[in-house]
């Protein structure tokens, strides 16, 4: 086996003896001629559903031993969704551009990339796309069903819709705090079809995964013998050089996309999906998840979109079992990190619950797909999640309640003299990639308290941002070019008539564009974005792409490789 690490450990010379001796420590004779590989570990305490990753590592750990590979594990960056400010999308690329540095830099064959809260399986994702050594994903799972009040909980989906109760006051905040020590009830990530379980979802899609793993909840002892396999397996991919170059293909990006709108996912998919693909310089557009997903069947009745929650998913059958009733929609070409084609291991994945997946011939929506949106107010797309949002609102024009920042919407949108009602759009802007900066996960903007008062529970909301995926709603959100990049989203103002038209994928300001030529951004909008920056604010600014192309960095942009020319000593 020709190994990229004998480059650090084999021979007789001075470095040679260095690299041996200060790892030796332990290792036997013929550690240093086995395969190296790195686990990739995003533990931390302070990105809480991630912790348990470090017990998952030492499965791994085992499995790379049995296998006759050295085991290395790897802390990377590990970004936690609930706590990092301003947000932790701003660190995605910061968290890839360490991760594929280190891998680069150490005496590494192949690697396990350990991830499970929103930002980690992306980062690594994109990471081992630029560095494209042997990798492979364990995600570390969802937690159990919590309950409140003798119901389910949908961690993130229930926290909007409780918090919005309290606002209407038809519920405590009292009762509100209670909910709070019953909806995170173990280990793991978000339980409904959020970010996280949507990235584990598409990284097995993509073919990253050992087929059948992703989904499976984080205390399920299933999740450690997966790890296990997958320890073994990586010191395989080393020993056949199958790299992600190899596995990621167009093909596999289609079916990614797939499997994104048959389960319902989160629409955070898409930024991440182009990213990974710049890595890789493949040519993935927005297009390409209108065009191969918007009319892809939802299949899966989970929460945002649905009703059950991701422990039902797993025993309902997982993700194969919902790419079974899909696979004429696949690209049959795609393979996994088994060297199997995706296809290939969907003969034996029943239904286990129709309640949970449905079959094809009844959806729980036809056609839920995201779609992605144009017109002179997102001149290079926008996109919004039909099956979160309300089927009423899909077509709808109605006057502009602007709101210049985050800052902004909070200090004014309870207000009782706030010119606004139930027809209203919603617009704000500045939470784009720039502007924010990180583009914050803020477009799903609460109600105002008066309207929830009437019983509104839904209103067309339009932002430059993100949202979350654990939530709901008429949203449309990643609008292109923001407003801090010069987008026409700076130039609206309150009273401007905005129509949308999802069915003909159209988002337009009713504004003539002899007036927009006339008007500048608000000297509000314009502070709001302006602030010095220094460090890593300051680079991201300067470099990160729009949201079409993935906010990505545009240094960043095509694979690197593994090679480095010289010695460090």
């Amino acid at each position: 086996m020709n190994l990229r690490s004998a480059q650090w450990y084999q021979g007789d010379q001075r470095n040679s003896y260095i690299h041996r001796a200060w790892m030796r420590r332990g290792v036997p004779d013929d550690g240093f001629d086995r395969p190296q590989i790195a686990i990739a570990n995003t533990a931390s305490d302070l990105t809480p559903c991630n912790a348990h990753l470090t017990e998952v590592a030492r499965s791994v750990r085992d499995g790379v031993h049995q296998a006759g590979g050295t085991p290395l594990e790897l802390p990377v960056v590990s970004l936690g969704e609930t706590l990092v400010r301003p947000t932790a999308m701003l660190w995605r690329n910061m968290a890839a551009m360490a991760a594929e540095e280190l891998l680069r830099a150490n005496p590494v064959d192949g690697v396990v990339l350990l991830g499970g809260c929103d930002k980690t399986i992306p980062s690594l994702l994109m990471a081992a796309a630029s560095v494209d050594l042997p990798a492979v994903v364990v995600p570390g799972g969802p937690m159990l069903t919590g309950t409140f009040q003798g119901r389910p909980l949908g961690c993130g989906t229930d926290v909007w819709r409780l918090s919005e109760e309290v606002r209407a006051g038809t519920l405590t905040e009292e009762q509100f705090t209670r909910s709070e020590s019953a909806m995170i009830r173990s280990r793991g990530h978000c339980n409904t079809m959020g970010t996280a379980s949507t990235m584990a979802i598409v990284a097995e899609a993509l073919g990253m995964v050992v087929p059948g793993v992703a989904g499976t909840p984080a205390p399920d002892s299933r999740l450690l013998q997966a790890a296990h396999g997958t320890g073994r397996l990586i010191v395989d991919l080393v020993a056949e050089d199958r790299r992600p170059s190899t596995l990621l293909t167009k093909a596999s990006f289609h079916n990614a996309i797939v499997a994104l709108a048959a389960v319902g996912g989160s629409t955070n998919a898409v930024v991440h999906l182009l990213a990974i693909a710049g890595r890789l310089g493949i040519d993935l557009t927005l297009e390409d998840f209108d065009r191969i997903g918007s009319a892809v069947p939802v299949l899966v009745d989970l929460l945002p979109a649905g009703r059950f929650l991701m422990e039902d998913f797993h025993r309902a059958g997982g993700l194969l079992a919902v790419l079974r009733e899909v696979r004429d929609l696949l690209d049959p070409a795609a393979l996994t990190v088994t060297g199997k084609p995706l296809v290939d291991h969907l003969e034996d994945a029943p239904i286990w619950d129709e309640n949970v997946i449905r079959p094809r011939s009844a959806p729980l929506v036809a056609a839920g797909g995201i779609a992605v949106l144009r017109g002179n107010l997102a001149p290079d797309g926008a996109v919004i999640k039909p099956a979160a949002a309300s089927a009423h609102l899909l077509r709808h024009r109605g006057r502009a309640v602007v709101f210049d920042s985050i800052e902004d919407f909070h200090a004014r949108i309870d207000d009782p003299a706030l010119d606004v009602d139930a027809d209203s759009v919603l617009v704000l802007r500045g939470c784009g990639p720039k502007g924010y900066p990180g583009m914050p996960e803020v477009s799903n903007m609460p109600l105002p308290k008066k309207l929830l008062e009437q019983g509104v529970r839904d209103m067309v909301r339009v932002c430059d941002g993100r949202m979350s995926g654990t939530a709901y709603g008429t949203v449309v959100l990643h609008v292109a070019p923001e407003a801090a990049a010069g987008g026409p989203l700076a130039l609206v103002r309150t009273g401007d008539m905005i129509n949308l038209d999802v069915p003909r994928r159209r988002i337009d300001l009713e504004t003539s564009a002899d007036e927009l030529a006339r008007r500048a951004p608000s000297e509000a909008a314009a502070a709001a974005y302006a602030s010095p920056r220094r460090g890593w604010e300051r680079l991201y600014i300067d470099h990160v792409t729009q949201a079409d192309t993935g906010a990505d960095l545009d240094f960043l942009l095509g694979s690197s490789g593994s090679e480095v020319s010289r010695e460090s000593h």
